[in-house]
């Protein structure tokens, strides 16, 4: 018969999982099935901190093509006037700017639009 060694280290992994595992309901509440199932989650999680950037990314890309439409431009060519004018303003605060302040971004629409001619 092998001798168990060090019960108090595995005791605490295994607290440490099942901790994880809180709220977790029928059998993920056994060591096996709530290692298996916290360890997927972390993979999720994992995961979709990546996906959340590129979801944001796109919203902010979605709105401030919304808000270049009205004043005539498409999202390409308001982007592309930006950087012939050297603003080098993120599309998170562009976003913002088109929702929360609508005359600021009016106004570097204007100055985009002579940029470019229109």
């Amino acid at each position: 018969m092998a001798r168990a060694k060090n019960k108090v280290a595995s005791r605490n992994r295994r607290k440490k999982i099942l901790k994880e595992a809180k709220g977790y309901r029928g059998g993920r509440k056994l060591y096996r099935a709530a290692r298996e199932a916290v360890e997927k989650g972390w993979q999720y999680a994992y995961r979709d901190r990546k996906a959340r950037k590129r979801e944001f990314r796109r919203l902010w890309i979605i709105r401030i093509n919304a808000a270049v439409h009205e004043h005539g431009l498409s999202y390409s060519q308001f982007m592309n006037g930006l950087k012939e004018l050297k603003i080098e303003i993120n599309r998170k605060m562009l976003s913002e700017l088109a929702i929360n302040n609508p005359e600021a971004f009016e106004k570097i629409v204007g100055d985009v639009k002579k940029k470019l001619g229109k």
